[in-house]
């Protein structure tokens, strides 16, 4: 091969026009950012109100659990876990029958922050639905889940 080689510009447009990756890291960005904003006045981003949103279950889950749900690692989970905590919107306790791990729960201070945010994200996803019509937003929904 020359050591001059290079990839053609047709491929450039290509990878451009086609690849899947580069569209849906594009459009999960603007969705993150219309919903960071959405969920400004309650000082919280929407990894967070995801985050939170994942805790509200009848009984506490673990570390792990969360992680799977989120589709992060343990760490990035943990990190993302301490400034919530810090404003007391939930709580890490030791899983009684791991001693080794640890379970979410929301306080009634998370409880309350997510009843005042869920109209707002409800609103805002409503809006986001809207614009993937004419086609489903059940079967897009479908097909990310196929890919993760």
């Amino acid at each position: 091969m020359s050591k001059h080689a290079r990839v053609s510009f047709e491929d450039t447009l290509n990878v451009r026009d086609n690849c899947l990756c580069l569209y849906l890291q594009r459009a999960a960005r603007v969705v993150a950012r219309h919903f960071d904003e959405a969920l400004r006045p309650f000082d919280l981003t929407n990894g967070q109100f995801s985050l939170l949103m994942s805790l509200n279950r009848p009984d506490p889950p673990t570390i792990g659990m969360i992680s799977i749900t989120l589709g992060v690692d343990r760490t990035t989970l943990t990190a993302g876990l301490k400034p919530l905590e810090r404003r007391g919107l939930l709580t890490v306790a030791i899983d009684e029958a791991d001693k080794r791990g640890r379970r979410l729960a929301l306080t009634p201070g998370g409880h309350a922050l997510l009843m005042r945010a869920l109209p707002v994200w409800k609103s805002n996803h409503a809006l986001i639905e809207q614009r993937l019509k004419p086609s489903s937003p059940d079967t897009f929904r479908d097909e990310l889940r196929a890919l993760s």
